[in-house]
């Protein structure tokens, strides 16, 4: 990387591996780049500036970073390279070591990486590189804003940082530290913001947001009920504009019959509930740390059911963790079906080096993972398509999201259905609208919708 001046418009590009905190952090630290001037340019083009944001929940996801890192060097053998996010936090010399890399720095400062880009660009000779990153402990929640979410009609506000649960197959606390969460002011600022650009639906996420607001000193919160979290929905319920929340995902034990009961109340609140399940077998959650049982976590759905009788249940499930027996893998199947679940995301157990898990006995060969993953694949197919029969000739409202090729446009309902929806001839700018109407199934995967 060379020393140059700053002579000319400089120019970022960006690139997200990961999960959705990922990607508004990702949003947040692109902005504060156009604010500063810069020309926001496509990953693949010559840049100034590249900044990887890297994600390191799987050894796919170490690979896939170091990859992307090495390809922002070929697309400029001089720019300055940033790697960001949760693989340069859990193993910032690792990351440093790799030839394309000039500055590591993790999952904080990234308020000020503007000004530590700017100091290198201008200061950073060969072999000089640095890492930045540092120990998250007794850090606050940093503010990054954003007022625009690219590509989409929906808007990811982040509300919470770190995790403290520990479950024993997960680096992820590692990575982003402990509990710290947004203040309820700057949340409902963003969400304002965010509602005047034309943003209809906003999407609290954060990597526990059922930790939201236990770090505040003012905190109402008891070990049975969220007060900070639903009172922060609540609040952005009343913001003129915003016809739909949604969670990202939801600790499974939040969902207690008073948190339902005071959410149920909320009209903007979407049908649609992520619950991390990971496992169907009480065996294998007990090893995973989880600290609920299937019989809880079944329970916890049909309440669900009672205040939400079309909720759409969504999961996410790890196949082949040490010492996942046959028998266990089948409780997990079982289980499955007798929730009846929307949609699965299935992973295969990755060993995360630095987690209890890594150390375990009986690990599970990936051929046995990959065949597990198959068979929850398909069982997951044939309870999606029942989700979505379930809607055929009902009356929907559908948020279009995005034009398509043909014309048509794609988009979803409350309930997380997707839908391509099909607009009267001459018609347009149906992009960003609420659209009500009938939907049919037509045994694809998603819904279709004519207007008119």
């Amino acid at each position: 990387m060379n020393s140059t001046p700053l002579l000319k418009q400089p120019s970022a590009a960006f690139y997200t591996l990961g999960c959705k905190v990922n990607t508004y952090d990702t949003e947040a630290i692109q902005e504060l780049f156009e604010q500063a001037g810069y020309e926001i340019v496509p990953f693949e083009e010559p840049a100034d500036i590249y900044v990887v944001n890297t994600c390191t929940v799987t050894h796919l996801g170490d690979r896939k970073s170091r990859q992307m890192l090495r390809r922002a060097r070929r697309n400029n053998p001089d720019a300055l390279i940033i790697a960001a996010g949760c693989y340069a936090q859990t193993a910032p010399e690792t990351v440093l070591a790799i030839d394309e890399v000039d500055l590591v720095l993790g999952t904080a400062d990234r308020s000020h990486i503007v000004e530590i880009a700017e100091e290198a660009r201008r200061g950073l000779e060969p072999d000089q590189n640095r890492n930045l990153a540092h120990s998250l402990a007794g850090t606050e929640f940093e503010e990054l804003e954003i007022s625009k979410t690219e590509g989409h009609t929906r808007a990811f506000v982040k509300i919470q940082e770190g995790c403290a649960q520990y479950c024993s197959y997960c680096i992820v606390p590692y990575a982003r530290g402990p509990v710290r969460s947004r203040r309820p002011e700057k949340a409902l600022e963003e969400i304002a913001r965010l509602s005047k650009a034309g943003y209809r639906e906003i999407v609290l996420t954060g990597i526990h947001i059922a930790s939201y607001g236990r770090d505040f000193a003012d905190s109402r919160n008891t070990p049975q009920f969220n007060e900070e979290l639903v009172s922060l929905v609540e609040n952005a319920a009343m913001i003129p504009g915003i016809e739909r929340i949604r969670f990202s995902s939801i600790e499974p034990r939040l969902m207690s019959r008073p948190f339902l009961d005071r959410l149920s109340r909320i009209p903007q609140i979407c049908p649609h509930f992520h619950l991390s399940l990971q496992s169907g077998s009480a065996g294998v959650l007990k090893r995973m740390n989880r600290r609920y049982s299937p019989d809880e976590f079944y329970k916890i759905t049909q309440l669900i059911r009672e205040y939400y009788p079309t909720a759409a249940l969504t999961t996410d499930i790890i196949v082949g963790f040490p010492g996942e027996t046959d028998k266990e893998f089948q409780e997990t199947l079982d289980f499955v079906k007798k929730v009846g679940f929307a949609q699965i995301h299935i992973f295969r157990y990755s060993q995360r080096e630095g987690t209890p898990a890594a150390e375990f006995k009986k690990q599970v060969p990936d051929q046995v993972k990959a065949a597990r993953a198959e068979a929850l694949a398909a069982v997951e197919h044939d309870m999606r398509h029942d989700f979505l029969k379930a809607a055929d000739g009902k009356t929907a409202r559908i948020l279009i999201e995005q034009q398509e090729e043909d014309g048509s446009y794609s988009g979803y309902t409350e309930s997380y259905r997707p839908v391509r929806f099909i607009p009267q001839p001459g018609t347009h700018r149906y992009k960003g609208r609420i659209v009500e109407t009938e939907v049919f199934y037509t045994g694809d995967d998603r819904l279709s919708a004519h207007h008119g």
